[in-house]
């Protein structure tokens, strides 16, 4: 098949790249700093030569976006709106202009997209969306309003000839260097890795094997449409995933924060403490009813496998080396 990826160049991009093309199909980069010879030019909010990339193409996998690893400040909030909605209305006319239209459009969002909660877990069918939880920061309803935005962009797309799937994607943990699974193995290997403000909120997340194979599925079934939730089935509280994560290092202990040296720690990464501190319990609600099954279902196994590959430069199951993903990733 002809894959085409907007926004290809970060972590995730990185992850399909890898193993789609080592699965022998050609995959097309759309990006705003092309440098291989499959990377193509696009600005992510207007058409140009890129759009004859899309007409004739199988499968669009829409990943561009401004990467949330930054200060929440209303300028970087309304650039990372803009920036989502932006290049998914510009994949959408592109797909909508195409003489022969991609059959399917994978088009990445978000677990931001549920509720702070910790009582019960969100699928796509009973989950409870974002955005008018007491108790928290105000400014987390506006990520839930970019998430709502995000994938409204792809249904207003007028793609009758089109499947169309949106990947609310909780974490996706694989050992490609500068990804949050090197980030949160640094902070433990320096002894770091204890639970922030009492670790009871949820942490979901995705080993990178197993969101290639759910992509691989998703892409084989015709039948299967709207949201999709990519993450693990076992959603861990912070505490138990940190414990799990030092297991993996070999790190006896790990040094734990309150949320005042969260905001502060926050603060020097140039990063925001709701990454932290919001309780993400997603379930793959639609994956499994559908008959998928993850190879990594569990948090301690899959963190094991992860920092072998990172120590040891195994192979990944697509048959290379992880490579550096390029920051921002659009």
């Amino acid at each position: 098949m002809k894959i085409v990826i907007p926004g290809g160049t970060g972590q995730v991009g990185a992850v399909l790249d890898r193993a789609l093309t080592a699965a022998g199909h050609e995959v097309v980069i759309l990006t705003r700093r092309p440098v291989g010879e499959r990377e193509v030019h696009w600005d992510g909010e207007s058409a140009g030569e890129w759009v004859r990339e899309i007409d004739g193409s199988d499968v669009v996998i829409n990943l561009a976006g401004r990467s949330v690893s930054c200060r929440y400040t209303p300028a970087n909030l309304k650039a990372m709106m803009d920036s989502r909605v932006r290049s998914t209305q510009a994949v959408g006319g592109a797909v909508e202009a195409a003489a022969r239209p991609p059959r399917l459009w994978l088009q990445m969002s978000t677990a931001t997209l549920y509720a702070h909660r910790y009582d019960a877990p969100h699928d796509e069918a009973t989950g409870v969306i974002g955005g008018t939880e007491a108790g928290v920061p105000a400014y987390w309803g506006y990520s839930v309003e970019i998430a709502k935005a995000w994938e409204r962009a792809q249904e207003e797309a007028d793609a009758p000839h089109t499947r169309k799937v949106a990947l609310r994607s909780a974490m996706v943990m694989s050992p490609d260097r500068g990804g949050v699974f090197d980030v949160m193995s640094w902070m433990a290997r320096l002894g770091l890795g204890g639970p922030v403000a009492g670790g009871a909120q949820y942490v979901s997340w995705i080993h990178d094997d197993d969101f290639v194979r759910a992509v691989r599925f998703l892409i084989e079934r015709d039948d299967i449409s709207g949201p999709v939730n990519l993450a693990a089935p076992t959603p861990l509280p912070h505490r138990a995933f940190m414990r799990a994560l030092r297991a993996a290092w070999r790190v006896p202990v790990g040094l734990p924060a309150t949320k005042g040296m969260a905001e502060l720690g926050a603060y020097v990464l140039r990063t925001d403490t709701e990454l932290l501190l919001k309780s993400r319990r997603v379930v793959p609600g639609r994956l499994l009813d559908e008959g998928f099954t993850f190879d990594h279902g569990t948090w301690p196994e899959a963190a094991r496998d992860l920092a072998e590959r990172r120590r040891t430069g195994r192979r990944t199951a697509a048959g290379r080396v992880p490579r550096p993903a390029r920051a921002g990733g659009r």
